[in-house]
């Protein structure tokens, strides 16, 4: 299992995840599940996964190998709007898990594969999409801007409680710091490292990426204070008429 976000803001986009797969209680790996495509004065991208790592895997080396083909009828570097770059991805998705339909059925296993896309064209407003294993898609929205995928319940609360499109950068990443060591500490089919990517509005160039592992000083003292902010919260919580 897995869990990543995006977040869609007025300032920009904000990325994480984490980097565990599974394949069995007894078969636990790391593994990067970011990646991010630059094109100079045209566009960035970041794409995240969840899922099958072959299928994703497979994915990831279809977009390399368009980007390298000038005979490529579409690439992600191409498209009038992000949303045609997410068709392409689900479509190359689909592609991927027909392909090796019949041995998957065999073996009752799951190749099936999500995605979160997020980036900009110059000249467009950023947008996140969050893909789905039969290929379609949908968008993020005002009410709310942000996508998840993989195991989102436990990282959910506080991203309803904190998230508008007004937030800062820097609050929206601390929470999804937040988010996904909720999910963390609730299910050890998630964990670190995190990965964190910031996308600033109409800067067209590598995001700012950063790697939190459990004895990174920030990752410590976000989860330090948020348990001890909890604690003090719950303690300051209204009493019962017999408690007084």
């Amino acid at each position: 299992m897995t869990y990543c976000l995006a977040i869609a803001l007025n300032k920009g986009l904000v990325f994480a995840s984490d980097s565990r797969t599974n394949a069995g209680v007894d078969y636990v790996a790391t593994y990067s599940k970011m990646k991010s495509f630059v094109f100079p004065d045209n566009r960035t991208i970041v794409l995240l996964t969840s899922g099958s790592l072959a299928t994703s895997q497979a994915v990831i080396n279809a977009i390399k190998r368009d980007l390298t083909n000038p005979n490529a009828e579409f690439d992600i570097s191409k498209g009038n709007y992000l949303h045609e770059v997410a068709q392409y991805i689900g479509d190359l998705s689909q592609q991927e898990q027909k392909r090796h339909a019949d041995a998957m059925e065999k073996t009752r296993s799951n190749n099936e594969s999500s995605f979160l896309l997020g980036g900009q064209i110059k000249g467009q407003k950023g947008k996140i999409f969050l893909i789905y294993p039969q290929g379609n898609y949908i968008s993020a929205s005002d009410e709310t801007p942000y996508l998840q995928i993989g195991e989102n319940k436990y990282g959910k609360p506080i991203l309803d409680r904190i998230i508008t499109p007004s937030t800062s950068l820097e609050d929206a990443a601390r929470c999804a710091i937040v988010s996904l060591d909720s999910t963390i500490r609730s299910n050890i089919s998630v964990g670190p490292p995190i990965e964190l990517a910031i996308h600033r509005a109409d800067q067209i160039e590598e995001p700012y990426h950063n790697v939190l592992t459990t004895n990174s000083n920030m990752y410590r003292s976000v989860q330090k204070q948020w348990n001890e902010g909890l604690k003090r919260a719950f303690d300051n919580l209204p009493r019962f008429d017999w408690e007084k």
